[in-house]
């Protein structure tokens, strides 16, 4: 199947480019600026995979969840529990993290997402507050550090340039959706302001699984002399929100919106409230020499009632990031140089309490007596030096070497007669080179190649033993990364492709091994490959006065495997890999009009998936449909309305959204492997724009 796949899409994308050689092709690829790289290059010249999503492709969806704009993305699958139980995996790689995301590194404008413990956490972020995501696939970006997977960069929305506006936003849906929105910006020659307020509250689909969240964002640029720059951040959010857990099979298909026993009878969730905050300074020295650096700091304070336990955490986070630039040139040729550091480093707290949820039935969690409490402290310095070097007008040449080192220290604060590893731990120190090379084909084509190798560290929660210490013999996993690909425009620019061959081979394998219900210890069990072929196209059918007509079509092939994996005497070697699907396609069309009428809709589809590493047990493949449909037009010349509508899940799909990898039956309960995802839903809503 993977093989007839390949030789199928390649000879499709070879012939579209036979093709295309044919036609007069006058327009290049449109130069898209990357943000998040310490040296500025255009899309069409990065030798990697870069994914670019904008503002306009956030709205073409509810407005909600990241999760069917992530979906559309070649080699990027997300997974949804819960607005709250996400698990993102970029080429396979954290396809086995039991509850959350993990294995790549993520930022909202240059401040980590990502914490010291290795979770990553996206769906905080207003996404009205977005301006651009740019995703770097795989262990292609050594300047940020841990993170097989890749990396997420999103960035914040800023006021257009000279304008000052006010704008409010309801939007109404099924299971008692309900988001109401506030932004304000204003902008003039030096200062850029850009604060906006988020209420969301749902009582969801099924039992126990209520959200609300509230969040505030604040950001901001002020030029201060005529080669410096200041900018800012801060995000505040408070969640509440309740937990169904997984469900089994039979459970899935006759009674969905059913809730784990336990949890329903513990009334389980979580809640916390969250603080980010960051000050950025970039001065232009000379044409040649310039600086980025900017400081930040997390807060978060955490209440979780479990079944098992019930978590109270505080995480603390200060961290700095710095880069230089140097532009010149080298033996006549065109070169940039950018070196720098992160540092970070975080306190972690937390105590665990029993739960006496079954003393008084009917009451929820409550509280019963502390039985553990430990302090961690975690540190990491990575430092980072990459280079651009144009050998020739055509010929492009990327290098990069980063060099991190990662400290754990425990101390258990609960008893003090234990053995606490208040001397830090570290895993060594460890490099990452890259080097690739981009060429210019045609007008507006590149191919590329590059070689990287890149690591993720074992995150403190694989790295404690059942006994509360932390394990010294967990190696970080290591990914060896090889890659070929083009990305280019047709036919006048009215066709976009993009095409990708891959191969990352994993050692040191980071796994979780199931100790008793709901907990987990990591141990090294061998290694995996991840390979596959990513593709992407876009074609203008119809552009005209009034009307364009925009389908698309994105998808990844994927070969996900154990190479060697032996865990308690069993051997999982040749296995495909746990927890992802190896075949994911999305179709689509969009409509747009002069007259402020759009019409967008999404057609993905997912393969089955293994839940378990003895491959005795897959979930059903699906097909989604979602459409989006949104009318903007102004009242006056001050005042615009845009109104918005969609339907998601149409064909009202029964599926599994999200699944938990290896789940255990106790006693004689089945394996609870399954998160349903919603049936079909609607939602509705409008914005009233006012200019000042």
């Amino acid at each position: 199947m993977f093989k007839n796949s390949l030789l199928l899409i390649a000879f499709f994308l070879s012939s579209t480019f036979l093709f295309g050689q044919v036609q007069k092709d006058t327009v290049a690829l449109s130069t898209i600026i990357l943000k998040g790289s310490p040296i500025k290059q255009s899309l069409q010249n990065a030798a990697a995979s870069v994914a670019v999503i904008t503002s306009v492709d956030i709205n073409k969806t509810d407005g909600i969840t990241l999760l069917p704009i992530l979906n559309k993305i070649p080699g990027v699958t997300m997974q949804q529990g819960a607005l709250n139980t996400n698990r993102i995996t970029i080429r396979g790689i954290g396809a086995r993290s039991q509850y959350g995301t993990n294995k790549l590194k993520a930022y909202f404008d240059g401040i980590p997402l990502t914490s010291g413990e290795g979770e990553t956490t996206i769906e905080d972020i207003d996404l009205a507050s977005i301006e651009k995501i740019e995703i770097i696939k795989g262990p292609n970006a050594t300047s940020f550090g841990s993170g097989l997977g890749g990396v997420i960069q999103l960035f914040s929305r800023e006021t257009p340039a000279l304008e000052k506006f006010g704008k409010s936003t309801v939007t109404y849906g099924s299971f008692g959706l309900l988001q109401q929105r506030l932004s304000a910006g204003y902008s003039d020659s030096k200062t850029n302001l850009y604060a906006s307020y988020n209420d969301l509250a749902t009582d969801g689909f099924r039992n126990n699984s209520s959200y609300k969240r509230k969040s505030f964002n604040l950001h901001g640029k002020q030029k201060i002399s005529s080669n410096g720059n200041l900018s800012f951040l801060g995000t505040f959010t408070r969640l509440k929100a309740f937990i169904p857990s997984s469900i089994n099979e039979t459970d899935l298909k006759n009674n969905p919106e059913k809730a784990a026993s336990t949890w329903a009878a513990a009334k389980g969730f979580e809640s916390y409230d969250k603080f980010m905050l960051g000050v950025g300074y970039d001065h232009q020295f000379s044409k040649k020499w310039s600086l980025q650096t900017s400081v930040f700091s997390n807060f978060k304070k955490a209440y979780e009632p479990r079944p098992f336990d019930i978590l109270e955490d505080k995480t603390s986070t200060l961290g700095f990031r710095s880069s230089a630039n140097y532009n010149t040139q080298l033996f006549a040729l065109p070169f940039e140089l950018s070196f720098g550091t992160e540092l970070l480093t975080e306190n972690y707290e937390f105590s665990l309490f029993k739960n006496l949820y079954q003393s008084q039935p009917g009451n929820g969690s409550i509280q019963g007596d502390a039985f553990s409490a430990i302090n961690q402290n975690r540190n990491y310095n990575n430092y980072f030096l990459q280079m651009e070097l144009w050998l020739t007008a055509k010929l492009h040449l990327e290098a990069g070497l980063a060099f991190n080192k990662t400290k754990y220290s425990l101390e258990d604060v609960f008893d003090k007669n234990s053995v606490a590893q208040e001397t830090p731990f570290t895993f060594g120190s460890i490099w990452s080179p890259r080097m690739g090379l981009s060429y210019k084909v045609g007008n507006g084509k590149n191919i590329f190649i590059a070689v990287s190798k890149g690591f993720s560290v074992p995150a403190v929660s694989e790295t404690l033993t059942p006994e509360g210490q932390i394990n010294n013999d967990l190696k970080p996993e290591i990914g060896v990364n090889y890659e070929v690909g083009f990305k280019g425009n047709w036919l006048e620019n009215k066709l976009y492709t993009e095409v990708a061959f891959y191969s990352t081979q994993i050692t040191n394998l980071l796994v979780a091994r199931r100790t008793a219900e709901d907990q987990y210890v990591g141990i090294n069990a061998g290694s995996s490959s991840h390979s596959g072929i990513e593709f992407l196209l876009n074609y203008k059918l119809l552009s005209d006065k009034l009307f364009q007509i925009t389908p698309y079509i994105s998808g990844a092939v994927n070969n996900f495997k154990f190479n060697k994996f032996v865990d308690n005497d069993v051997d999982y070697s040749g296995n495909q890999l746990t927890g992802v699907p190896e075949n994911q396609f999305n179709f689509g069309l969009d409509l747009s009009t002069t007259y402020g009428f759009n019409v967008n809709t999404s057609f993905r589809t997912m393969s089955k998936i293994p839940l378990n590493d003895s491959n005795t047990k897959y979930s059903e493949g699906y097909c989604l449909l979602d459409v989006n449909t949104s009318y903007a037009f102004a009242i006056l010349k001050f005042l615009k309305l845009e109104l918005n509508a969609g339907i998601n899940n149409a064909l009202n799909t029964k599926y599994a959204a999200n699944i938990l990898p290896n789940a255990v039956g106790f006693g004689s309960a089945a394996p609870r492997y399954f998160y349903p995802g919603n049936p079909i839903n609607y939602y509705g809503g409008f914005s009233v724009v006012y200019l000042f």
